[in-house]
């Protein structure tokens, strides 16, 4: 059987399920070219009712974003280093977000300042916006944003990649941290995770409008969870790739849904070549890689694109130029189809970007140096 096609009806006892086989369909449209484009994000910068790009580089120095629909590139911040991740809010709701950024990175966490800055516009978002620091950890490495009380009002999710250790081991404890907006005191989830800590992702686990948080890293994927006191508990679902340690784990982590069942999906293992499904039986989470032939995998997403009533699956990775996939469940297996043969995606992003109410996504490519978006052109089911 081909690597990337598993999960069969006999094992997951999904048979009854009616899907259509076909996959959904995009339209390619590019935004612009960008020497390693890595993090990127869509948002409204400029107030004009229509979804921009925030693109951060893994080489050059310059924080820009692409303004919707022309695609002009504007330069936030200049001068910056080792620039990782980030997320847009508007607290002060002018209708023009701040973002929060995190930079001086280095994966080898002695090295790493781990910076926290707030970017925020002079009342013009395309002349460049004044930084203000809120902290420093060395190696952060993710920023979240999360309703984690059902307020409304999301906090700010930050995890270092590791402890200031040595790779390749990576061995020490790694904070998971939140702040409130606003006040900016780091105050700690939990720092009971050990070795890498990759994936980072939100999550409405339970519906009750509350988010969890799930993290991927070298000891698999954890559920965090608090209540309504505040009190953080946590759960291992998972230790997915089993290989030994420094070598096992998982690095993205997405949830999904195939009908009413709740699935995760993951990138194995760290910066892997694995893309696995996981599906709950009597309270494990049992594991299927549907492909193994990822080169430095980066990017995953999931969401019903093609209105299916369940998610298909959107992985990519950093050093393949043709490496940008959709994985369709058809109540049988699970079938992979190329979107891209010029994406070497490195970081993903889903938005309705053109406002017809189905979710696009926009992809960056480190390998390939460009920004794309990609239009949901599926007929209505």
């Amino acid at each position: 059987m081909p690597s990337h096609v598993v999960a069969r009806c006999s094992v997951f006892a999904l048979c009854a399920l009616t899907l259509n086989a076909a996959p959904p369909r995009f339209q390619v449209h590019d935004v612009g070219e960008f020497k390693q484009a890595a993090g990127i994000i869509a948002v409204d910068m400029n107030h004009d009712g229509k979804l921009d790009f925030v693109v951060l580089p893994a080489a050059t120095a310059d924080l820009v974003w692409f303004e919707n629909p022309t695609w002009e590139k504007h330069v936030i911040a200049s001068n910056l280093k080792g620039m990782i991740d980030m997320v847009a809010l508007d607290p002060d709701a002018d209708g023009i977000p701040e973002i929060v950024l995190a930079y001086e990175f280095s994966s080898r966490t002695k090295q790493s300042l781990g910076i926290v800055s707030l970017l925020k516009h002079d009342g013009d978002p395309r002349r460049p916006w004044k930084m203000t620091e809120i902290d420093r950890l060395p190696g952060t490495h993710r920023l979240r944003l999360a309703d984690i009380d059902g307020s409304g009002k999301k906090v700010l999710i930050t995890s270092p990649v590791a402890a200031v250790t040595d790779p390749p081991d990576y061995r020490g404890n790694v904070p998971l941290s939140f702040y409130r907006i606003g006040e900016w005191k780091r105050q700690l989830i939990d720092d009971s995770n050990e070795g890498i800590v990759h994936g980072v992702n939100p999550v409405d686990w339970d519906h009750s409008g509350r988010d969890s948080i799930l993290i991927a890293g070298f000891t698999g994927v954890r559920l965090y969870k608090v209540d309504k006191a505040g009190h953080w508990t946590h759960t291992g679902l998972t230790k997915a790739d089993p290989t030994p340690w420094p070598k096992g784990g998982a690095s993205e982590i997405a949830l999904g849904h195939l009908g009413a069942e709740r699935i995760l999906a993951t990138v194995e293992p760290w910066h892997g070549n694995e893309v696995a499904v996981y599906r709950e039986r009597d309270s494990v989470w049992e594991r299927q890689v549907i492909d193994d032939t990822l080169a430095y995998g980066h990017a995953l997403l999931s969401a019903d694109f093609g209105g299916t009533g369940s998610s298909q699956l959107i992985a990519g990775c950093r050093d393949r130029a043709d490496c940008l996939y959709i994985y369709n469940f058809d109540g049988k297996v699970w079938k992979r189809d190329l979107l891209d043969s010029n994406m070497g995606a490195t970081g993903c992003v889903m938005a309705d970007i053109n406002g017809d109410g189905k979710p696009d996504f926009a992809c960056t490519g480190t390998t390939t140096n460009n920004v794309k978006w990609y239009e949901n052109v599926s007929p209505p089911r």
